[in-house]
């Protein structure tokens, strides 16, 4: 029997990351997304606090990013990097 490989730290953030950019670009309305972001940068501010963390901050970014129509494309591409580095493919 063949033991599956447990995915890297790299892999469980980036395909977190992925999800995350997915479902506020599927499901949530474009005003609230800039909220969420703002939100985020905010709580990665307090990185040294267990629960909040720096990774808040490009999260944070990257959802104002899906409001604004010429970093749109950019954050598109970003997430075709991580959906392949969340596989375990190098992009």
């Amino acid at each position: 029997m063949a033991q599956s490989e447990e995915p890297s730290l790299k892999q469980k953030v980036a395909g977190l990351t992925y999800r995350t950019l997915r479902w506020g670009r599927d499901h949530v309305p474009p005003g609230v997304r800039s909220l969420i972001g703002v939100l985020f940068m905010v709580g990665g501010v307090f990185g040294f606090l267990p629960v909040l963390g720096f990774w808040m901050l490009p999260l944070g970014l990257g959802f104002i990013a899906l409001d604004l129509p010429f970093t749109r494309h950019k954050i598109d591409d970003w997430m075709v990097t991580l959906r392949s580095r969340a596989r375990g493919e190098e992009p």
